[in-house]
């Protein structure tokens, strides 16, 4: 695993983290993604995904409880490792949502792994997220969803903890060069 290095977005719903990952997929780095490894599982078992998310939340919740809160992460390592065994020395990890996945991440790529924070002022994220169009949310939905990353998959640890913070009030355009500063800063 040497020269291997993984970024890690994260960030509340709404603050730009797909926006970021796929500014670095446009550039070729490949990403593994949190979110996809509950679709395949969600897929597996025959539980249909609903427009407002809603089942998506229960079964990730659900599946944390029942397998562990390491599940998901465990998935995401699997690929990765896949990924470096085929060549891949900079990959992308998109989704990471708790502090034990935090944590095993950091334990599993030893000095490999770069968390980076997109943060955005509450209010702008919640206008943005309202005109997104794919899973929109109303600000009480929003609010909602806030509280139950929070208090049921520790989200907070992660962004608490990341290595850098982009503030996400700009442009996509000024957030991208944050990164790509970002980027050059650390040697990917």
């Amino acid at each position: 695993m040497d020269n291997v290095k993984i970024i890690a977005f994260v960030g509340m719903s709404g603050s730009g983290k797909s926006v970021a990952v796929d500014h670095l997929t446009a550039k070729g780095y490949p990403k593994v993604y949190f979110g996809g490894m509950i679709y395949k599982e969600m897929e597996k078992r025959g539980i249909e995904r609903t427009e407002d998310g809603e089942s998506e939340k229960e079964f990730r919740e659900m599946i944390r409880e029942t397998e562990g809160t390491d599940w998901v992460v465990k998935q995401v390592i699997a690929e990765t490792h896949d990924l470096i065994k085929a060549g891949q020395k900079r990959i992308i990890l998109d989704g990471v949502y708790s502090w034990t996945e935090y944590k095993t991440l950091k334990h599993e790529f030893p000095g490999r792994m770069t968390f980076i924070a997109i943060v955005v002022d509450k209010n702008l994220r919640y206008a943005r997220v309202a005109k997104r169009p794919e899973r929109a949310f109303d600000k009480n939905a929003i609010r909602e969803r806030d509280r139950s990353e929070i208090e049921n998959l520790e989200k907070g640890g992660p962004i608490g903890a990341a290595d850098y913070y982009i503030l996400n009030n700009g442009t996509i355009e000024d957030m991208q060069n944050e990164i790509d500063k970002i980027l050059k800063e650390i040697g990917f």
